[in-house]
């Protein structure tokens, strides 16, 4: 799953857990039956999981692009100092 995919599932989710809250609410509230509430709830919470959870193809439409690992050997990653750099603030005499 690529970023955009990650995102696409992630507003996907909201919007089909805040439908179904919605369904449910009418649905218990016209039949006042507050356990059919609660079961159109977890169908929708089941149906999100099943469209937001599984790696799905519409989920991968921009890949990232991964460096060889001959390319990458290439370029290597620059070190970090441990070395903290100089002319930084000074503490002052009240935090010690």
């Amino acid at each position: 799953m690529d970023w955009l995919g990650q995102k696409r599932a992630e507003m996907l989710m909201q919007v089909l857990l805040v439908a179904s809250a919605v369904v449910a609410f009418l649905v218990g509230y016209v039949r006042a039956d507050f356990q059919l509430m609660l079961l159109v709830y977890a169908g929708g919470v089941v149906l999100t999981a099943l469209v937001t959870v599984p790696n799905w193809p519409f989920y991968n439409r921009n890949p990232l692009k991964w460096l060889d690992a001959a390319e990458a050997e290439r370029h290597p990653r620059p070190q970090v100092s441990a070395a903290p750099a100089a002319g930084g603030k000074k503490r002052s005499g009240k935090n010690k």
